[in-house]
């Protein structure tokens, strides 16, 4: 469609200030109307970014995994209001930080569950590690000291289940939103749901029936020299080459991080959503009900809770069963619909879901810082004008 012409100069403008190569893929209605790859996946061998060039997805992983977990949702075998502790007995008997009025730290008891619903609504009080309160300290410390132990490769996800559980949590469950392993605990909620391993049920379940081929925890040794090189940006421009993460997606990892462990391809992620912006299903393949993605494209955020999500590139957006969710397109200053939802990853990979205009966009880069307040609004508002 000519009208969507309009992103190949955004693009272009993306990597003449930005990461190396991007690539962006929208379809429409069940039709492909636009799909551009400008740049390179690695600018030492002058390597083009191409149509099976791989990416680190990062937290782009979270949105296949609440989905995943929503199939099982579906057959019955959880409640969105379910003690987590139900299915994962670790989570019993949690303690929680609480700070009083002079700033001193005390351990209590928590007074509420997890809920399985706060596991998919960031809200509980599960954090990653960081230094921003005492629960991501504690986090990253334990974390530290498992790696140094017993090695990296060897965390899995019920081990970091079992670690966080012995975790004060950060505040009550349902109280606050706070980003973090939520999504990694959800992964482990599958795994012991299904009986199968995280990364298996995934295959089976989405991956297989939608032909994403290329989608992957581990990258197989014959597609190594597809993935696209992450790199650095200094403040002056210049790109440098990031590999300390890649450790994760070698064989002899075991962690299948459901919050940011999946590496995808431009087309296979495209399929994916573009199944959830069609209902669902894709070329007669039934992956998930309508009505569930209704509920999950939906603000699940109280008022109270909501005041914790406040991301600046997030204004006018809700939060949904773990996806950002468009509530108020005047203050996002967004010409997109009511509903539109997806969510993003950390070297600037993006998606847009929109079942009511049927209308679903992926973006791909790898660089860090990502620029994605710069980048993502700019998409969004070019595919809107161009429908």
């Amino acid at each position: 469609m000519k009208s969507f012409e309009k992103l190949h100069p955004l693009l272009k403008n993306f990597v003449e200030k930005g990461p190396a190569g991007c690539a962006c893929f929208v379809t429409h209605q069940g039709k492909t109307v636009f799909e551009d790859y400008i740049g390179y996946a690695d600018i030492e061998t002058e390597t083009p970014i191409l149509p099976d060039t791989i990416y680190r997805i990062y937290s782009n992983t979270k949105v296949v995994t609440c989905v995943a977990a929503l199939i099982l949702y579906e057959r019955g075998l959880f409640l969105l209001n379910d003690p987590l502790e139900d299915y994962l007995p670790e989570f019993k008997e949690l303690k929680v930080y609480h700070r009083n009025k002079n700033g001193d730290l005390s351990i209590l008891p928590a007074t509420e569950s997890i809920k399985i619903k706060d596991l998919f609504m960031m809200t509980s009080g599960l954090t990653y590690g960081g230094d921003g309160n005492e629960t991501e300290r504690q986090v990253k410390l334990a974390l530290t000291n498992f790696n140094n132990d017993n090695g990296a490769e060897n965390l899995d996800v019920r081990t970091l289940s079992k670690i966080l559980s012995k975790i004060p949590l950060a505040f009550e469950p349902g109280t606050q939103w706070q980003y973090g392993y939520s999504h990694d605990v959800l992964g482990t909620l599958i795994e012991v749901v299904s009986g199968k391993s995280f990364g298996q049920f995934l295959k089976d379940e989405i991956f297989d029936p939608l032909e994403m081929k290329d989608t992957f925890f581990k990258i197989p040794e014959e597609k190594k020299d597809r993935l696209c090189t992450l790199y650095n940006r200094s403040e002056n421009g210049e790109l440098s080459k990031n590999s300390l993460m890649d450790g994760y997606y070698q064989p002899e990892s075991k962690f299948e991080s459901g919050g940011g462990g999946l590496l995808s391809t431009l087309g296979d992620y495209s399929r994916f959503a573009h199944m959830l912006a069609n209902g669902g299903e894709l070329n007669g393949v039934k992956i998930l009900g309508r009505k569930t993605i209704e509920l999950m494209a939906t603000n699940h955020l109280q008022p109270d809770v909501a005041q914790h999500y406040n991301w600046d590139f997030l204004k006018g957006y809700g939060y949904g069963l773990g996806v950002r969710v468009m509530i108020d397109p005047l203050l996002a200053g967004s010409n997109s619909s009511i509903g539109e939802f997806g969510w993003c990853g950390l070297a600037g990979t993006w998606v847009l879901i929109d079942p009511k205009e049927k209308v679903s966009a992926v973006y791909m880069q790898q660089m860090l810082p990502n620029f994605e307040a710069y980048h993502h609004p700019r998409l969004r508002s070019v595919i809107y004008s161009s429908l």
